[in-house]
């Protein structure tokens, strides 16, 4: 996720956590991974109660793997960051499904109901 503390970020915490048990009961866990520190999501985590870890990704290791930096408009100026992205890895450790550019409402939800399909 992009960031930590942020609207976005924010809602889409929080529909994974209104669905945290049933990711739990399908054995799928859950994490957010950004830049920011550890300190920062310990906060932001705390603050907003959310049930699983956010990892923190400063050299940006996990970014490249999964090629999720971009450039992107903020206020009208280029900026490198994170694309919103979600990875669903199967019980075999192989990516079953990629989402890339997010929109945040619903997603969370699209995300379980690939889960239940999944062998």
């Amino acid at each position: 996720y992009p960031r930590d503390d942020t609207p976005g970020c924010t809602d889409e915490g929080l529909q994974f956590t209104q669905l945290f048990s049933e990711f739990e009961a399908l054995r799928c866990p859950v994490w957010g991974i950004s830049r920011d520190s550890l300190s920062s999501h310990e906060k932001f985590r705390a603050k907003m109660g959310f049930p699983f870890h956010l990892l923190s990704d400063p050299d940006e290791l996990a970014c490249t793997l999964f090629g999720v930096m971009k450039m992107k408009n903020m206020y009208g100026k280029q900026v490198r960051g994170i694309e919103r992205s979600t990875f669903l890895i199967d019980s075999e450790g192989r990516l079953a499904e990629a989402w890339r550019g997010v929109k945040v409402p619903g997603h969370a939800q699209h995300v379980l109901e690939t889960l239940r399909t999944l062998p």
